[in-house]
């Protein structure tokens, strides 16, 4: 298992002011930042565990547009070598804009090098 997810959150972190790894409690400071590991699994196994498949959700609300918020999320995320694999608006009940995306990798646990899954 590969942790990076503290990675994750500094680069999101860096970039956004509102950002959290649980369902939003301040939805007073736009725009609102969730992320989470959806997945953390062994991609590849000789004795131990080689590399390490990962994915993240972020979850982008905002009063207004989450465009440029995307675009800052996918620059932060891609820094850390995380390939996008989805970008989508998402109806909210609340009449909030709503953005999910999510990233995916394969990092080779000695190295850190960070691949992409396909």
């Amino acid at each position: 298992m590969k942790n990076v997810k503290d990675q994750v959150y500094a680069a999101l972190d860096a970039a956004f002011d509102n950002v959290s790894d649980q369902y939003p409690k301040d939805w007073a400071d736009f725009p609102v930042i969730q992320y989470i590991e959806e997945d953390n699994k062994v991609y590849e196994k000789t004795d131990k565990e080689d590399k390490a498949y990962v994915r993240y959700k972020v979850d982008i609300w905002h009063n207004r547009s989450t465009s440029p918020e995307a675009i800052k999320v996918d620059k932060a995320l891609a820094a850390l070598g995380l390939v996008r694999t989805l970008c989508q608006d998402t109806p909210d009940p609340s009449g909030l804009k709503h953005k999910v995306m999510r990233y995916e990798a394969i990092i080779d646990m000695e190295s850190d090098d960070v691949y992409w899954p396909n």
